[in-house]
């Protein structure tokens, strides 16, 4: 990941004094850049990031437009963010320290192109480092540190002291941050609602980039697996073979397109028309769209492999697109309504 800038404005909502910060951040300080890598990666990542499009007057979209246009400096729009946020946030009913940490950043390069051809290493050279604008809202947190300072009588004393400016680490997940492509200005971020001024509001969204709201990727899988599970326990069919039917679909048509067709994946995972004309009406009546966008990361993560756990109390997880190969894996019904799982063709069992 290559991070062009970045800046942290601070927010202090005890002292009531507020930071912005004139000069970006010194990112050949190794902490700096793995503090700021970090944080970007996990927003760019986060599985429950939700979409949005700008809409029509956005003012934000138009300061965007301008600063990747280079009608706009980086410093002065991250000022400008940081304005609009402390002022909003000094309204709230319980003010909560914050950093604002705004970065520009593209992300990583393929680290594989040293083994391709020339055609494949100049299309993947083209093909790389999407350009992103993003802020996080990093909010400040208690923490006990020691500290080393001169006694009452004159020696060394080492104490133990409250900090009320820790930074949330680089792993951690950020609650609210804004991720936006530099070329489709397409929007994803995560917020969490805010009373201000005695309002309910989601601050990001609403009211600094004005964009719209869209389910995440990781909430359409959800609720598409959710589907398939009910109609084929509605209709009796195994629910563990379905929904590893589901997954591997899902992890194929990601693969290709990162683009999933909800109403075609019925007629993958269920054989009888029945089951995918009751899959059908069930999308319907979830207002499902015909095409929705499901990113590779989630497909990855949440449609790779599927679990699944008996009431003996086994367990047992196997890749999703095994699920309905017999030479490895088979569920068998037997007329009591138990079911057998057979595994098969192990060449070697490890203990994890």
């Amino acid at each position: 990941m290559k991070i062009n800038h970045a800046i942290l404005h601070v927010f202090d909502f005890v002292s009531c004094v507020n930071v912005y910060s004139t000069e970006e951040l010194d990112l050949s300080s190794r902490n700096v850049k793995r503090y700021v890598t970090g944080h970007a990666k996990k927003a760019l990542g986060n599985l429950d990031s939700k979409r949005g499009s700008f809409v029509d007057g956005s003012l934000f979209a138009g300061e965007l437009h301008a600063y990747f246009r280079g009608e706009r400096d980086f410093v002065g729009l991250s000022v400008q963010v940081a304005e609009y946020l402390a002022g909003e946030l000094g309204r709230a009913d319980k003010p909560a320290s914050t950093d604002l940490l705004v970065v520009d950043f593209e992300d990583d390069p393929d680290s594989t192109v040293h083994k391709m051809t020339d055609e494949e290493a100049e299309a993947a050279y083209e093909a790389r480092g999407h350009r992103y604008f993003a802020f996080m809202l990093l909010e400040s947190r208690p923490a006990y540190l020691h500290e080393v300072g001169e006694g009452e009588l004159g020696g060394t004393c080492v104490n133990i002291a409250r900090h009320h400016a820790i930074l949330p680490n680089p792993s951690q997940k950020v609650a609210s941050f804004a991720v936006v492509d530099a070329k489709s200005l397409a929007v994803s971020f995560c917020d969490k609602p805010r009373a201000i001024a005695g309002e309910e509001k989601l601050l990001i969204p609403d009211g600094l980039l004005q964009c719209s709201i869209e389910a995440s990727s990781k909430e359409v899988f959800d609720a598409v697996a959710r589907i398939v599970e009910e109609v084929a326990e509605e209709y009796g069919a195994n629910t563990a073979v379905a929904l590893s039917k589901a997954k591997a679909y899902v992890s194929e048509a990601v693969e290709e397109s990162e683009e999933l067709a909800p109403w075609d994946l019925g007629e993958e995972v269920f054989d009888d028309e029945p089951l995918q004309r009751r899959f059908g009406e069930a999308l319907a009546e979830q207002a499902m769209p015909e095409r929705v966008v499901v990113e590779k990361a989630v497909a990855k993560r949440v449609a790779k492999n599927h679990k699944i756990r008996t009431d003996t109390g086994i367990e047992v997880t196997f890749p999703a697109e095994l699920g309905e190969n017999p030479e490895f894996i088979e569920f068998v019904s037997a007329p009591d309504g138990l079911i057998s799982i057979q595994l098969k063709n192990i060449g070697h069992i490890e203990n994890r």
